[in-house]
């Protein structure tokens, strides 16, 4: 955990405090999200159904996501984020509950109609707390900051970088608990787990955190800063960058090279904890700023474009068929980790520099709305690229949406607007 600047005032210990506590859920809850991916699709995978099936089975989960997010940015903001926290806990409670009533005599059309559901209660799950959890971010950083002691990028940049490696070690407890407990005791585990979170949340965070003046009409929600709203669009062809490749084109690519598919899990697993590990450092990696924006928001621009050319060289070694290409895909995702960690680390840093600290919850839920946007985007052409052209039609998917990326961040602003310089 990231220390804060010495500080003997009691709003800034409990400023880091309500962090902590914050982050310690939301790993638990990632931790959870991540060994339950791993779970649907060694499970169903197991039973037979076809990658482009697979992928179907997220399209709700993230369809799901772009609705929560905007609905629970503005909840959060009217009823605060404990509350919000809290009810996206019991959601993904709920949703686990679900899908431990699969019966394995349901045919399939009823079994993927009922894991779509399931994974869709999931999705809402999801959006709802990650809404909830980064917002109190803002909050607690803005106490933290009236006592000096203002840290954001680096208690933005631990909480999504620690995110990220908690879901890779998710990955690997989920193909863990399907082999040692099977799926049904598997998800009632975890909503056990849950269950205990949730009761450390509601009685450990203060009730109305981040509670202030929501928006009154959907104009209102929607009108963001111009900062926010380019870093939105620009989110969407980020993540939809990634998914379009990574979600069927890299699992399936190397299982038909001939790696096991608990091979190809464990390298997911490893490049998710790696990729989470990077963006924790994103702060060291970012020169810094005394306004935090002149030197973040270049980085933005610098670091999309050095992501673009990623999947276009690997695009090109695999219209080539060049040698050993399987480790070439493997190294390129290397490479293309390490950079998408940082542009994914400045991009989470700038929604909150730009934001003001009111009405957080309602911009970090616009901006997240966007990233589900993007992976719903990306996880519907991951599917349907690698069935039309392969690997190399998703590689070049990517490139064209990391294009995209780069070209909306160069209209982002270097200058806070007059609303949220106080915040």
């Amino acid at each position: 955990m990231p220390q804060s600047a010495p500080s003997s005032s009691p709003g800034a210990t409990q400023a880091v405090r309500n962090y902590a506590i914050v982050t310690a859920a939301y790993w638990c809850f990632t931790l959870t999200d991540g060994a339950l991916r791993m779970l649907v699709l060694l499970h169903f995978y197991r039973l037979g159904y076809s990658p482009f099936t697979l992928a179907f089975l997220f399209l709700l989960y993230e369809a799901a996501g772009i609705v929560a997010n905007l609905v629970g940015g503005w909840l959060a903001t009217r009823y605060g984020i404990t509350r919000m926290l809290g009810v996206g806990l019991v959601t993904q409670i709920i949703g686990f509950t679900l899908l431990s009533m699969l019966q394995p005599d349901w045919g399939p059309t009823l079994s993927v109609a009922w894991v779509v559901l399931a994974q869709g209660v999931c999705g809402v799950a999801k959006d709802l707390t990650k809404t909830a959890s980064k917002s109190a971010i803002k909050v607690t950083q803005a106490q933290a900051k009236d006592q000096g002691a203002s840290q954001l990028f680096k208690w933005v940049a631990w909480f999504t970088g620690s995110k990220n490696a908690m879901k890779g070690v998710g990955f690997f407890l989920g193909g863990l608990l399907l082999q040692t407990l099977g799926f049904q005791a598997s998800l009632w585990a975890m909503a056990g787990l849950l269950t205990l979170v949730l009761l450390a949340v509601a009685t450990a965070l203060p009730r109305m955190m981040g509670k202030s003046k929501a928006s009154k009409s959907a104009k209102e929600l929607f009108a963001k800063n111009a900062g926010i709203n380019l870093l939105a669009a620009a989110r969407v062809g980020l993540f939809g960058a990634r998914d379009v490749w990574f979600v069927v084109g890299v699992p399936v690519f190397l299982y038909s090279v001939g790696w096991s598919f608990t091979m190809v899990g464990g390298f997911l697993a490893a490049w998710t904890i790696g990729y989470g590990l990077v963006q924790a450092l994103a702060p060291q990696i970012v020169r810094r700023s005394a306004d935090g924006l002149s030197r973040e928001v270049p980085a933005a621009r610098h670091w999309s474009a050095a992501l673009a050319l990623v999947p276009l060289a690997l695009a090109l070694a695999v219209a080539l068929q060049a040698p050993a290409l399987e480790w070439v895909v493997v190294g390129g995702l290397a490479v293309f980790g390490f950079a998408f960690a940082v542009n994914s680390s400045v991009h989470s840093y700038l929604v909150l520099a730009y934001a003001g600290s009111e009405k957080a919850a309602e911009d970090v839920g616009f901006y997240y709305a966007a990233n589900a946007l993007g992976r719903f985007l990306g996880t519907l052409l991951s599917g349907l690229l690698y069935q039309w052209g392969g690997l190399l039609a998703a590689l070049l998917g990517s490139a064209a949406m990391l294009a995209l990326c780069w070209l909306v961040t160069l209209g982002l602003p270097t200058t806070r607007p007059v609303s949220t310089r106080a915040a």
